[in-house]
């Protein structure tokens, strides 16, 4: 029964992510994850109590997976600024990921205050891997350094996502190569 439960609980997140990567939150509704998942709408509400919660779940889930690829790509590179160089194109390379762009969606929509602090704690560790390489680079302020970079690569993550005119590969380029700069200044 346990791992019936749990199956289905993994069947809805994976819609949630699904109506969130095509719809944005505005999609993620229960009467959605109930007929992806061909679950009464009163199934739904014995695993989920509101939107946010499915939200608050699917980042606690999600967030860690990403930031252990980005975490993963740095610990690859060699030197400072090679990890930041790591740091902006692994998060960029991610962006077609479907948990990457539920992510995103969750980030951009009005939240309660329980999935704000979710998404902020984890993004907070991502945040957390950048913060060493920039003081290596002997980076007086690198936590706030760390912040507006992280800014720079969340503008480059939605202009990928909107289907900007400039191909993904010039995105991500400016946005190594303004982080790099911008850092070195």
């Amino acid at each position: 029964m346990a791992e019936h439960r749990s199956m289905q609980r993994a069947a809805l997140l994976d819609a949630a992510r699904s109506l969130l990567s095509e719809g944005g939150t505005d999609a993620l509704t229960f009467p959605a994850l109930a007929e992806r998942t061909g679950l009464a709408r009163s199934s739904v509400y014995e695993y989920f109590r509101s939107r946010a919660a499915v939200v608050e779940e699917l980042c606690e889930v999600d967030f860690p997976v990403w930031a252990a690829e980005v975490e993963a790509a740095m610990a690859d590179a060699d030197g400072a600024g090679e990890k930041i160089e790591a740091y902006v194109r692994k998060q960029l390379e991610l962006v077609g990921d479907r948990r990457h762009r539920a992510v995103v969606a969750i980030s951009a929509s009005e939240l309660d205050a329980g999935a704000r602090e979710k998404i902020r704690a984890a993004h907070g560790g991502l945040i957390a891997l950048i913060v060493e390489a920039l003081a290596e680079l002997g980076h007086a302020e690198p936590r706030l350094t760390a912040m507006l970079l992280q800014g720079v690569v969340d503008a480059a993550v939605r202009r990928v996502e909107l289907g900007a005119a400039e191909h993904p590969d010039t995105i991500t380029a400016a946005a190594i190569s303004m982080a790099l700069r911008g850092v070195r200044g």
